[in-house]
């Protein structure tokens, strides 16, 4: 099935006004899925401009494949150019202790119209908000902090009030404000207390600059890209050089048991880093000791319950992305899955129709809620394959080391689904 179109190749209006709250891939994703559906959405944003900020990210082929529909592949050409490549090198799993290769993963063959995308997160951030703001002309209002929400059943409305006094009504609210969402607490009708994952990450990125100076490590960056990952007791330690070996980023998941409100970021410390590595290959500590320690995050990781629902009593408002599910990054598919909510959430709202909204809604989530949870439970079961690793057996069977790529996951197409069993997901709440 298609969107409707004018005989000029343009969706047919709806008429619906969708403000969306956060401009962060799910939130801009859900803008631009709803331009294409013929809605009207119109994002506000904390940030008071935009920055390059972060590191590392990772989109699946299912993501890819929402990418490459937009302006007939010429996104996911920029994209390209900013992420890793390693069709040639793949992946070496180490041996925490010996650094021994115990397997190189190849990559997956090239499917241009799915691809895979790891690459800075600002970066390629910046080719989605600029397709957004500039190219399909979604407007983006930025400095704008949300101060509570509202909806009103009776006169089909749902908003948003600002800090600046300024009250915004739609049709609809799209809650895609992170994992500190502001508009999880209206939708649940409760404070949602998150809790400690007993995890943390140490992460950064940085040039290649000393990297390169250093007979040792300057191999991962002048052949091209690399990826490499050290798999230790409750530990793994994965490094990468990007954009032709010019940037490098690292991840380090370690267990940590801090009791903090919410996954947050704060400065880290190299000795910290150095401190869980002991014991290792000696190479692990000599990439990071290439590390600048003002780029170096301590991340803490935290996890919540599976909510109830993610849409509020009055079916005019709902959560999207980290607001809804927040991601372990094990999983690899926290990003992904966002942009599959915002195609699923666009389409449905364009089978019900203006007047249907809060059916549309209802229907949303009750197509994304059991795969988003069963997605959700990959972070946990990759991170304790490579954290509970028993070596005897990877010795007879190294592939059962390998990251996970399961069809399930990366063969889905969201568009396709949404059109396929959309109507008859709505039918229960028409």
């Amino acid at each position: 099935m298609t969107v409707p179109e004018k005989p000029n190749g343009a969706p047919t209006p709806t008429g619906i006004r969708v403000i969306i709250v956060g401009a962060g891939f799910g939130g801009l994703t859900a803008a631009i899925e709803c331009h294409r559906q013929g809605h009207t959405p119109i994002i506000y944003e904390s940030f008071p401009e935009l920055k390059t900020l972060g590191d590392i990210i990772s989109f699946g082929p299912n993501g890819g494949r929402i990418f490459h529909r937009w302006n007939n592949g010429a996104i996911t050409k920029r994209m390209r150019e900013l992420s890793i490549d390693l069709s040639s090198y793949g992946f070496n799993i180490h041996k925490y202790d010996t650094g021994e290769i115990v397997i190189n993963q190849q990559a997956p063959d090239k499917d241009e119209s799915a691809p895979v995308f790891n690459g800075h997160r600002g970066e390629l951030h910046e080719v989605v908000f600029r397709y957004c703001k500039e190219e399909l002309g979604v407007p983006i209002h930025l400095g704008k902090r949300v101060r509570n929400y509202f909806e009103d059943g009776e006169r089909g409305v749902a908003g948003i009030k600002l800090d600046d006094g300024e009250t915004v009504e739609g049709d609809v609210v799209v809650g895609s404000d992170g994992v500190r969402s502001k508009a999880r607490e209206l939708v649940l009708g409760y404070f949602d207390k998150p809790k400690s994952s007993g995890y943390a990450v140490f992460r950064a990125w940085f040039s290649n600059k000393d990297m390169i100076a250093d007979p040792e490590t300057a191999h991962f960056c002048n052949n091209g890209d690399t990826f490499n990952g050290w798999i230790g007791p409750d530990v793994h330690f994965l490094f990468s050089t990007i954009k032709n070996g010019s940037d490098c980023c690292w991840v380090l998941t370690h267990r940590d048991e801090a009791d903090i409100d919410e996954s947050w970021s704060f400065p880290g410390r190299l000795e910290d880093v150095y401190k869980v590595l002991e014991g290792w290959d000696p190479m692990c500590k000599r990439i990071v000791s290439k590390t600048p320690e003002e780029v170096l995050v301590d991340w803490k990781l935290v996890y919540r319950d599976p909510l109830p629902t993610w849409v509020s009593k009055e079916g005019r408002i709902c959560l999207l992305g980290d607001a809804a599910h927040p991601f372990l990054p094990t999983s690899a598919q926290g990003a992904t899955q966002a942009l599959e909510d915002g195609v699923t959430l666009a389409i449905t709202l364009r089978k019900a129709g203006k007047n249907n909204v809060a059916a549309a809604l209802k229907a949303y989530q009750d197509i994304r809620y059991d795969r988003v949870r069963k997605v959700q439970k990959t972070g946990e079961t990759t991170r304790d394959m490579w954290h509970k690793t028993d070596w005897e057996k990877v010795k007879k069977n190294p592939e059962s080391i390998q990251l996970p790529r399961e069809d399930w996951i990366f063969g889905f197409d969201a568009e396709r689904h949404v059109e396929e069993v959309g109507d008859g997901v709505l039918s229960k709440f028409m």
